[in-house]
């Protein structure tokens, strides 16, 4: 009995480190494989009698040992669409399974890799090497991110509707011993069809006021004032403002100016026609009082320190980039960007009890717990390198040591049949 009982207990040996076996070939063969995670060999007993006056030989099974927590090296590369997680937590993915009026369809279960080999395929979605789309928060037309829930990530090639100026800023120091003449300041703004357009200030001293200057602005190339506007420093405008700041704005015609108060906004209201109707601008001079902006002090000459608006020309689709916050954000050629979705992290109490699935993927059990959807490097979940990936957690010194270790232990059990199959023919030859 004790000898067929060696020989089943060999047996069940030798079929365990035929496991360890495949799953050392399956850490091998995927060392190279972006966000692989290894599966380690863990042996159990089994018992069939075992007392303080009798021990019968029982059998082994192999379990396998899933190291889905232990990170993989992090390499940068020069694609821009790449990401990689640096702590704990995976990314969010749907996987495709065709398409529908030419809308591509998604399996309903959400998975979950640490593949972050990403690119765009020919339906603007962002995919890894192993075709699963990227989920995160989208943002809406207005640019606000819905973190109510994760959606696959779209990225659109349109173009980049023009804005209007609305705002622009001047910051500059009239001379507080001018020569008497016009002082001229060309103000860049863009219409409502997104054109290149000019406001034309004139700085003219009044002879008549000190330290009081007469503004008129015309538009392009046209002569015909759109208005006027006097503007006073110091004491000359109002008692309480220090001398070289603005002290009041009093505008003429289509220009109105805004009241005084002591670190208020100094501002003129401009209302232009470029063509597609009225277009108010608001020309920023900085604050009464204060010397952030327009300012009279000393000197002969003029001097424009700075000059900004808010109006943007049209543009259209450069490329897309992913940054280290997660934030999915589309370029355009005229300088402008637009965030179109935020990258979560997704983590788990114990991500060693998730599901394998085809492509390095996951799909969450009971064992591994819910998932927790949070922002990259909070509540416990990793940080986001961007333009890098992760690398196989495999390391191929330690899997040929194995490797060794299992052989041996598989010809020691080869050698258990045999020598159990030398002792049965033993006891089968006494009777001759």
């Amino acid at each position: 009995m004790s000898l067929f009982g060696a020989m089943n207990t060999a047996i069940s040996g030798l079929t365990a480190q035929s496991a360890a076996f495949a799953n050392i070939g399956d850490n091998v063969a995927n060392s190279q494989t972006v966000g692989f995670k290894r599966i380690d060999t863990s042996f159990e007993d089994y018992l069939t009698t075992s007392t303080a006056s009798s021990n019968q030989s029982g059998a082994v099974v192999a379990r396998p040992d899933y190291v889905n927590n232990v990170q993989g090296t992090v390499t940068q590369t020069d694609n821009p669409l790449d990401l990689a997680i640096a702590g704990n937590g995976f990314f969010t993915v749907s996987r495709p399974v065709g398409e529908v009026k030419g809308a591509t369809v998604f399996q309903p279960q959400t998975e979950y890799t640490r593949t972050g080999d990403f690119s765009l395929n020919k339906d603007g979605y962002l995919v890894n090497g192993s075709g699963d789309v990227l989920n995160g928060w989208v943002a809406d037309a207005a640019g606000v991110l819905d973190q109510t829930k994760t959606m696959p990530i779209q990225v659109g090639q349109s173009g980049y509707s023009p804005v209007p100026t609305k705002t622009a800023a001047l910051a500059a120091n009239l001379p507080a011993s001018p020569d008497g003449a016009a002082i001229a300041t060309q103000i860049p703004v863009t219409d409502a069809l997104g054109r290149s357009q000019t406001l034309n200030v004139s700085w003219t001293p009044v002879t008549t006021s000190a330290n009081t200057w007469t503004a008129t602005i015309t538009q392009g190339g046209s002569t015909t004032p759109l208005g006027t506007a006097t503007v006073a420093f110091g004491a000359a405008g109002n008692a309480a403002a220090p001398e070289g700041t603005i002290g009041s704005i009093i505008g003429t015609g289509g220009i109105s100016g805004s009241t005084y108060g002591a670190g208020g906004s100094a501002t003129l209201g401009i209302s232009a026609d470029f063509g597609s109707g009225t277009q108010l601008i608001s020309l920023n001079l900085g604050h009464f009082g204060q010397s952030d902006g327009l300012t009279q002090y000393a000197g002969t000459t003029y001097n424009l320190r700075a000059l900004t608006q808010d109006g943007v020309a049209p543009g259209s689709y450069s490329g897309v980039a992913m940054k280290p916050n997660g934030d999915v954000v589309v370029n355009y050629d005229n300088g402008q960007s637009r965030t179109v979705a935020k990258v979560p992290v997704v983590t788990f109490a114990n991500p060693n009890a998730l599901q394998r699935e085809n492509g390095q993927a996951f799909t969450a059990t009971r064992e591994s717990g819910a998932p927790q959807t949070v922002q990259s490097g909070s509540n416990g979940a990793g940080t986001l390198v961007a333009s890098a990936t992760e690398g196989s957690n495999v390391d191929i010194a330690a899997e040929f040591t194995k490797l060794i270790v299992a052989q041996r232990a598989y010809s020691a059990n080869t050698k258990m049949v045999t020598t159990a199959d030398e002792l049965l023919q033993s006891t089968l030859d006494m009777k001759r």
